[in-house]
Order: C-alpha cells, then structure tokens, then sequence
C-alpha cells in the first residue's frame, strides 16, 4: 500500500487534500463560514485539475464572529487532526473596557488571576454549563488609557475571554466588559505566519490559472505542521502499512521516540517525516515485543 512522501516533497495536490492554512480570521463571519468558504474553493479548484476534491475543512478552535486572528484551518484529511489542538495553549490581545477610571494598581490586581481560574460556560455555550477549571499561564497589561485596559493573555484551550474580562472587572472595582479580542496565537501556530483569506485564493488562480504553484507552497503548509507539539514516534515503513489496516503500533516497528508517559497523545510518522496516525502511547517504546501505540486516529 502506497504511503505519502516527505512534506517537503508534496505536489499542489496533495498539499490541499492533507494540508493546513494559518489564517488571518476576518471581523464578521463565523469560523465555520471561513472554512466552509475555503474548502469549497479547494474543492473547486481540484475539480478543475481533475484531481479528487475534498468534501472536507474544519477550524481550529472556535472564534465568535467579531473576533480576529489565528485561526488555523485544516484541509481534506487534516481535519482527522483537529483533536491535537486541545494540547496546546492558545494567546490573545484583548481590549477590558473598564466602566469607570481605571485604579493605579490594575496592574496587581490583574495579576493576581494568573494560575488556575474558575469559569462556568456562557448561556450561549453550546457545552454544557458546569463549573470548571481553566489555566491562566500568563496575563500582561501591555498599555492603560483612561477606562481601558490592553492586555495579553496566555491560557489554556477553552478559556472564556469575555468571561475573564468580567471577573477582572468586578475585581477592579469598575466593572467590565470585553472590547476588540484578536487571538495571537494557538499552538502551535501564531501570528507570525498568518495569511489573508484573499492571499490564500489568489494563491489558487496561480496555480490554476498561471500554472505556477509557488503562492500555494507559501499559503499552504503541509499537515505535519499541526504536529509539532506533539510527542513523536518514529516508525518503520512496514509497520506504517500495518497502521493503514487498522493495526497498532508494535515494539518492534518502533524506531525511536520522544520522551513521554504513557497515556500521553503520540503522533506517528515515516522516517521520511509523513505523519501516519495519532495515538496513545501505551507500551514501552525500547521492548522487544508488545503494543507501543494504541490507535485515535489513521491518517494514512
């Protein structure tokens, strides 16, 4: 059975059927609308290479309509990779409009919310509404003008920003509410890298139109990029074609692995670099026999 080449080595093709874009979010639609936007264009654009479309697209993690900035969206088979990106933290520039003259020791007082944090879902939320515990890695007041407050925030996936202003504001005394939000980053992809809606379409006129792939290889990274914050494992090539069966990872397909405890959320790949599934790790990777890694998900 046939198994995909190096990332580096991909065609225009298969970049688009297993391959991720780093989007700039617009203020307006929603986050399911840009990437239902994206795959319609793929698959149109494949279509008229005569190459097999992608019936699929999906966003990494979810952000309100107004609301800006890193939204990662994975095409075709990459969506298989959407769970990995609940390991990661994610980053946010946030505007705290204040109802009243901001104290001269905000800057104590919200750093007083760093660490863990309790937040119950909005009504909105389409999760269910229990109490729960959300990490704060990391909170700066990066500027402070009269009723307003901008702030940086670190924390971990599933955070409620707009909640988060709130409580910041009945601690501050003013009340509160949040203003402009642009997320900066959500691991392991930031704001460094991010590409335009309008960028990512006219890189597919090049190469449709202009036969010229070169936008396309800039906009597009192959999906193995979504994988860089996960434990690896590197496995032999026939132990790969077992994977494609439905089979698990067995000690002696194994040819080296990171570092991490069992239970943990592994990412499997060739030793050319193709990524061959998501799984848990569940044996001893240096044994002799036995299961290393246990299946989530085949990406192969």
């Amino acid at each position: 059975m046939t198994l995909r080449g190096p990332p580096e080595e991909r065609s225009p093709v298969e970049l688009l059927q297993f391959g991720v874009v780093n989007l700039d979010k617009p203020p307006g639609p929603s986050s399911h609308q840009v990437s239902g936007w994206l795959r319609d264009e793929v698959a149109d654009t494949l279509s008229e290479r005569n190459a097999e479309p992608i019936d699929q697209a999906a966003h990494a993690g979810t952000l309100d309509p107004k609301v800006t900035g890193c939204l990662p969206v994975m095409l075709g088979d990459a969506t298989r990779l959407a769970q990995t990106f609940l390991e990661g933290e994610k980053e946010y520039v946030a505007v705290l409009e204040c109802h009243g003259s901001v104290p001269g020791d905000a800057e104590s007082i919200v750093g007083e919310f760093e660490g863990p944090i309790y937040q119950k879902p909005p009504r909105k939320s389409a999760v269910s509404r229990r109490l729960r515990v959300r990490e704060i890695y990391d909170l700066e007041v990066l500027e402070t003008e009269d009723r307003r407050l901008l702030l940086r925030i670190g924390c971990e996936s599933g955070t409620y920003v707009r909640k988060l202003c709130h409580d910041l504001g009945l601690a501050l005394g003013t009340g509160a509410h949040m203003g402009h939000l642009r997320r900066t980053a959500t691991t392991p992809f930031d704001d460094s890298t991010l590409h335009t809606a309008q960028a990512f379409y006219d890189a597919l006129a090049f190469w449709l139109e202009d036969d010229d792939p070169e936008p396309l290889y800039e906009v597009v990274e192959p999906a193995e990029r979504i994988l860089e914050h996960i434990p690896r494992v590197v496995i032999a090539d026939s132990a790969a074609r077992q994977v494609q069966t439905g089979a698990p990872v067995y000690a002696p397909g194994v040819l080296e692995a990171d570092d991490t405890d069992r239970g943990s959320l592994v990412a499997c790949f060739t030793p050319d670099g193709a990524a061959v599934c998501l799984g848990t790790l569940v044996g001893d990777p240096g044994a002799e026999s036995g299961t290393v890694v246990d299946l989530e998900r085949v990406l192969v």
